[in-house]
Order: C-alpha cells, then structure tokens, then sequence
C-alpha cells in the first residue's frame, strides 16, 4: 500500500483519488473546527465554497461558522476558532461553515473512496480509521491561498507515523519528508509550527490560543466523513 501526500490545493489532481482513502487537512483551522464541532454534538458540517452560498443555506436551526483571512464573516454566528465551537454552542446544530482553504480542499476531495477529516486533535484515531480500510491513501494539505503551508505538512507528518505503526506503507517523498518533520519534532510542535508563515499572521491578529488548541494531540476520539457533500461522524 502507498501513501502520496498533497501539498495544497492547487496541487489536487482528482482522478488520482479515485479508489483510494483520503485524508483533509486544514489544521489551521478548519479541520480542527470540524472535528471539534462533531465532538461536541453537532449534527453535522455542511462545507461550502462561497459566502453567499453559506447564506443562501441558512435556516433558523443552523449555524454560520466561518472566515476571510482568518477573521469571522459579517453576518455569521461563529468565526473559524474552534474554541467557539462548544459543546452549549453546537450540541445538536447544523454547521454551514465556509473558509478560505479547507472547504475548498474538502470539495476537491470528492473522488475520493472514503474522506476523513484528520488534524492534530485527532490524529491517533485518524490515522487508525484509514489504515482500517487497507488501501491506498492521499493526504491533502489545504495549504494557504494554494501555497504549501508548514503547519498542514506537520500535521500530516503525525498522521503518517501514527499509520505507520499500523502496518506497512511506501512513501512518496513529500510524505516521508513530513513523517520525518514530525518524528524529529514531536517533543516540541509549536516551536516548529510558529515557523510557519500562516501561523505568525494568527499570531499577528490575537489567536495564539487557536493555535496551541490546535496542536494539542489526541485530545478527540472522532474522525468525521466527508460524503455527498455533508461531514458527519
């Protein structure tokens, strides 16, 4: 079995999922908000492209979840902070989220056989639900605006050595470059992780608690799928 990991987005070529299980990865932050959403009770994510499209979709029983440069949407309940996405928040709710890299990786993921959403927070339980399958797996980093992003290559880099503890895979070489990234950084993620362009702009704007919230490792049992355009668990 073979595991090929996707810089960003703009590098998804979707006939080349077909048949195999693919893992979505925006760590920062649209991953960490889905998992930690379902987690919490929501009923489900519904990821789409546009804004306008989010507010089309709104009903009385659904949330707005969402961002533009890392900052809330006017007009929407929550922003894209996981640390908003409480069990008292969510329980129960509808999430229509929209953000500007991770729902765009989510909809290009669709040839995929199965699509999990993986992240730091669930990367022990991700990693076991695709290995499960036994087959081929694609790995995709959201990136930032199409540009390879440090923090999803991190990520990815957890989720290839917990899967490899499950059996045995060869490697592309982007994904052994991230399983060796995390293997030789795990004592310490954040110092790595805060070398990341995207992650000192959060800094930048106030959400370096987001950012330590995000990898925090295994602290959710849950991998939620990505199927016919709704994430549930």
């Amino acid at each position: 079995m073979n595991i090929s990991l996707i810089p960003s987005v703009e590098h998804i070529k979707e006939e080349e999922l077909k048949d195999k299980v693919v893992i979505v990865i925006d760590v920062l932050r649209a991953t960490s908000v889905i998992v930690t959403a379902l987690a919490n009770g929501a009923k489900e994510v519904i990821p789409v492209l546009e804004i306008e499209d989010a507010l089309e979709l709104k009903s009385d029983m659904e949330l707005l979840g969402g961002e533009r440069k890392g900052l809330k949407i006017d007009g929407f309940d929550l922003s894209n902070s996981p640390l908003e996405y409480t069990r008292e928040m969510v329980e129960g709710r509808s999430i229509i989220m929209t953000t500007t890299n991770g729902t765009r990786a989510l909809h290009k993921a669709k040839e995929g056989d199965k699509i999990y959403i993986g992240a730091v927070i669930n990367g022990v339980s991700a990693a076991k639900k695709a290995s499960d399958e036994k087959k081929d797996m694609a790995i995709i980093c959201a990136g930032t605006y199409g540009k390879f992003s440090l923090d999803d290559f991190l990520c990815a880099g957890k989720i290839i050595y917990e899967v490899l503890k499950r059996g045995e895979y060869e490697l592309d070489d982007f994904a052994a470059a991230a399983y060796m990234a995390y293997r030789d950084n795990k004592h310490d993620l954040i110092s790595y992780v805060k070398m990341a362009k995207h992650c000192k702009y959060l800094i930048s704007i106030g959400l370096e608690e987001d950012i330590k919230y995000c990898f925090t490792e295994d602290i959710a049992d849950v991998v939620p799928e990505y199927r016919d355009g709704v994430i549930k668990l």
